[in-house]
């Protein structure tokens, strides 16, 4: 008798779990598939410069910001694509031209910058970076680092064409 309930309620729950997702499937509007623009963050224009030269490398180095730069909805990667990056750093502040430079993407969509080691500024330690070529939407980040020991920082951008 233990067999037989066990298998009838085996047999009305799995059944009333494919009836729960097979209503729920029918219920759920249709979501178009896609990579969502990444919004500009609060501060991450602080203290920009228009038109910073891209470089290959900002002050003495030891540093390395990295990142992607996607196109919104499909995501394919974006090449050559103009990245600005800024920080306080053990070579100067923010706000100082050699604490500027810019980078283009690769045929991946990837971006790599040398610069000096960022330190705390207002209490965290952080970069700046910008997309603001115009094919696309401006976007400015600020990435806060976890410790100011780390070597490495990385930002990922998702654009929306204009």
């Amino acid at each position: 008798m233990t067999d037989a309930l066990l298998s009838r309620r085996s047999l009305i729950t799995q059944g009333a779990a494919v009836l729960a997702t097979g209503a729920a499937g029918l219920l759920v509007p249709a979501r178009a598939a896609g990579l969502a623009p990444t919004p500009s963050m609060r501060g991450g224009s602080n203290n920009y410069r228009l038109g910073a030269p891209v470089v290959d490398r900002i002050g003495r180095g030891g540093f390395w910001m990295t990142g992607t730069v996607r196109r919104a909805g499909d995501g394919a990667p974006l090449t050559g694509q103009r990245i600005q990056i800024w920080a306080h750093t053990t070579e100067g502040h923010e706000r100082d031209p050699q604490s500027h430079g810019a980078t283009l993407t690769d045929e991946k969509g990837e971006f790599r910058l040398e610069m000096p080691q960022i330190v705390p500024a207002f209490g965290q330690p952080h970069g700046h970076l910008a997309y603001d070529s115009g094919a696309f939407e401006t976007v400015f980040l600020r990435p806060v680092m976890s410790s100011s020991k780390d070597k490495t920082l990385a930002a990922h951008f998702v654009l929306q064409p204009l």
